[in-house]
């Protein structure tokens, strides 16, 4: 099972660039949950922490996509330094803003610098696979390495940041993902030999790359009822625990779904696929679905850890294909720009999913509210119906490389 993965590791430069990449996208699970324990702590108001929290989160989201296409244009090294060193003095400003109780204005400013310059390095990560690896195949397991490792940093973060907050300084948390996210964003960075050539347009060049908006805009739709899904049932989750008087066990429970969600991704990788992404996409949502449909209706801790543990499996998969659907889809000139709205749509969906979730949650109860997700992942099919059938030369096993396809326009 793991020899497609020591395959693709194998590449010169892989390795270093994936683990720099893994200790870069560390922060993205640290630095929501960061802002909230320092701003509750200081100030004693979790709306004052949440709404902290929003405007990095919503920044975040409106930028990443602009983000992607200077990656494009200008190449990593060059945005990602820059955007890591803004970035950092952002979140430090941030914590002097807090503790020092500067205006809330001020604190409102440095989140929304802060989230609207964090890298975007899971994007970044994958574009440099694609342009690394000659076999579609091998682009797939590379795919899959990445999400494994997206569930080892949503795993781990939250853990650590937490432990830091809560039992050293209220403002460590956020610190250390600054310090974390600086040194693996610039040693990620720093690897230029395997960095995708930029794509800079001058007066001679032809338009650049017609982005294919149908195709994206589905797929973008599909990231976006994952983020949903994911975003509600997490919620949901905590409150069901609580209900249940075992709150405790929630961070169990969610670790389970994770821990589904990871192995999902290894057996995906493993696997030479005769499906195209976009058949993968299909059925990924559907099986999404129907791990999400009993939820409403557990009744008990115990059956809901296997319910989501079994759920979990469907998440991984789900993610790889809308990748790899993009890496198909999108020109070679603007891939960063496509991943890009890949992971926009994931973010701009957790927010309103665990909004939602709360109020129904507060009217309701949590058993209910977990018809959220089901509905969400139900739209998610819909949308994922939308999306492209791969010409039969883009099937795995007989598709040229990326590398091997005309090149389109520089953008």
């Amino acid at each position: 099972m793991l020899t497609p993965y020591r395959r693709v590791l194998g590449e010169p430069g892989a390795l270093a660039f994936s683990s720099a990449a893994l200790l870069a996208r560390l922060p993205i699970s640290m630095l929501g949950l960061g802002i909230v324990l320092l701003v509750s702590a200081v100030t004693g108001s979790y709306a004052v922490a949440g709404s902290v929290s929003a405007v990095f989160l919503i920044a975040n989201a409106l930028l990443t996509i602009p983000q992607g296409r200077l990656l494009d244009q200008w190449g990593q090294g060059r945005v990602l330094g820059l955007a890591v060193s803004v970035h950092t003095a952002a979140l430090l400003l941030l914590v002097v803003a807090v503790q020092a109780g500067w205006p809330l204005g001020v604190v409102y400013a440095a989140a929304a610098l802060g989230g609207a310059t964090l890298p975007a390095v899971g994007p970044a990560v994958r574009t440099r696979w694609s342009h690394r690896l000659e076999r579609p195949s091998d682009v797939q397991t590379a795919y899959a390495l990445e999400s494994v490792l997206d569930e080892v940093v949503f795993i781990v973060g939250p853990i650590l940041v937490t432990v830091l907050a809560t039992g050293w300084r209220s403002w460590s948390g956020l610190v250390a993902a600054a310090g974390v996210g600086l040194v693996g964003t610039l040693v990620f960075a720093s690897l230029r030999t395997t960095e995708p050539p930029a794509r800079r347009r001058s007066a001679d060049d032809q338009p650049r790359s017609p982005m294919p908006w149908a195709a994206v805009t589905a797929t973008a739709v599909v990231a976006l009822m994952l983020g949903t899904t994911l975003g509600a049932a997490e919620v949901i989750t905590v409150a069901f625990a609580e209900e249940a008087g075992v709150k405790s066990w929630a961070g169990f429970l969610l670790a389970l779904w994770a821990a589904g969600s990871l192995l999902g991704g290894v057996i995906t990788g493993s696997i030479q696929w005769r499906r195209g992404p976009g058949d993968r996409l299909r059925w990924g949502t559907i099986a999404l679905a129907v791990a999400m449909a009993p939820l409403p209706w557990v009744g008990s801790v115990a059956v809901l850890a296997g319910v989501l543990f079994v759920g979990g499996f469907a998440i991984a998969p789900t993610l790889i294909a809308t990748n790899s659907l993009v890496e198909q889809t999108v020109p070679s000139a603007r891939l960063s720009e496509g991943m890009a709205l890949v992971h926009t749509g994931i973010v701009a969906g957790v927010a309103p999913g665990a909004t939602l979730a709360g109020l129904v949650i507060d009217a309701r109860g949590a058993s209910t509210a977990y018809l959220i997700p089901v509905v969400a992942a139900l739209l998610g099919v819909l949308a994922a119906r939308l999306t492209p059938r791969p010409r039969a030369s883009e099937e795995p096993g007989g598709a040229p490389s990326r590398h091997h396809r005309p090149a389109p326009p520089l953008a």
